[in-house]
């Protein structure tokens, strides 16, 4: 187990998701300044969902499983607001939560991920038309923050996750899959979540095309 600082949001950063942050509030500020003065490998922190509550301001309910992020990119503005860049790198679960003092910190255990096999690839394989079908199909709604012609990483771990960030899945799914141990779970549970969509987009599409 380690200590981390920690800055729960009303998102889920899956590893390999890039995250831009506007740091407004003084705690995060704090937490900002502190890592960037010190040694670039230690720019660090944890992201957790917000499952109830305001984000902003502190008080509300955390989910246990989240994101070690990294800082990329960080500049201070005149005023001590920070923008930043960040990008998920490892699951993390949270043992316990410490006093919020001057920002919210926990002891965390940082998860190990099995890569996934032969079997996981092929699975991988037959979801990535079905991820591009959607996106299309999203296309044709309006939605165009993804393009369905994306390309994945030759890494088979990274592809993996990159197939989970590209696809629009709602806050909760994309938490139960991170929280997920083995590939094989997680790839079947994206299938079934990834069904949930293209029916929902479908469904859409039909809709406005009767008006």
């Amino acid at each position: 187990m380690r200590g981390l600082p920690m800055f729960p949001l009303g998102t889920v950063l899956l590893p390999h998701m890039v995250l831009p942050l506007h740091v407004f509030e003084p705690r995060y500020r704090q937490l900002f300044r502190e890592l960037m003065d010190g040694p670039p490998d230690d720019r660090v922190f944890g992201v957790v969902r917000v499952t109830a509550g305001d984000e902003v301001g502190g008080g509300e309910d955390r989910a246990d499983v989240g994101t070690v992020a990294r800082v990329l990119q960080a500049e201070e503005l005149p005023d001590g607001r920070w923008l930043a860049v960040t990008v998920g790198t490892r699951r993390l679960r949270v043992a316990s939560w410490w006093p919020d003092d001057p920002y919210p910190q926990a002891g965390v255990e940082v998860l190990a991920d099995d890569g996934p096999d032969g079997t996981d690839l092929a699975q991988r394989d037959l979801l990535v038309p079905r991820v591009r079908r959607l996106l299309a199909l999203r296309s044709e709604l309006g939605d165009t923050t993804v393009p369905s012609t994306f390309e994945l990483s030759a890494d088979p771990a990274t592809s993996c996750w990159q197939l989970l960030v590209l696809t629009p899945l709602p806050e909760a799914a994309a938490e139960r899959l991170l929280g997920l141990d083995r590939w094989a779970e997680r790839l079947d549970a994206f299938g079934a979540e990834l069904a949930a969509l293209e029916a929902a987009g479908a469904d859409e599409l039909r809709g406005g095309g009767r008006d």
